[in-house]
């Protein structure tokens, strides 16, 4: 039986091909797919959800999560997030509003399809590794430097990866999102444990 994550991941995915709202799945579900698999609290999203989506994706959710459709016309508005949670599991998922702009754009389409559950071919629209990447870099410095998950995360995608990375990609937009000392950090790190 699928765990949690991926019930959850199903399921949304689901909901959210059926609506025509492009997504997609980042987070540590992201880093587990393209580095080292760990346990997750919740599930990260991104979506192009607008506010014209906003009643027909509640009706979808509401037999089977806990959703409050005011908190998504509020995120819509204000481009953050809102969480809905699976009444099965109880477990969450965060899903932030794509924000309109060039990297939320590329990532969209640098989106890779992954198949997470060959037996149900329960095929899922990830965030690349090297956005996922980016991600983990901006949550990193946000914390304040502190949280070995993400850094772990990051260093796995690294290792796992390798020489597969678009680091052109991932230089311009580290550069651009005032990150790059850590990219280079964790490339320095990366590539020295591996050998």
């Amino acid at each position: 039986m699928p765990s949690d994550p991926l019930i959850v991941i199903a399921r949304l995915a689901h909901i959210l091909n059926d609506l025509q709202i492009q997504y997609v799945v980042g987070g540590s579900m992201a880093s587990s797919v393209y580095g080292i698999p760990r346990a997750t609290q919740d599930v990260d999203l991104m979506a192009n959800v607008k506010l014209d989506h906003v009643e027909r994706l509640t009706a979808a959710l509401e037999p089977e999560f806990y959703v409050a459709s005011e908190l998504i016309v509020d995120a819509v508005h204000q481009q953050t997030s809102f969480n809905v949670v699976h009444l099965q599991t109880m477990f969450k998922a965060d899903v932030f509003v794509a924000a309109d702009n060039e990297w939320s754009r590329e990532e969209m389409s640098r989106a890779r399809t992954e198949v997470v559950l060959p037996e149900e071919a329960l095929a899922i629209r990830f965030s690349s590794p090297e956005d996922t990447i980016l991600h983990k870099l901006l949550w990193y410095r946000i914390g304040g430097h502190e949280s070995d998950k993400q850094w772990n995360d990051i260093l796995g995608i690294l290792r796992i990866q390798g020489n597969s990375l678009d680091f052109a990609y991932l230089e311009r937009w580290a550069g651009s999102l005032k990150i790059d000392d850590l990219l280079g950090r964790a490339r320095t790190e990366g590539t020295s444990e591996q050998g």
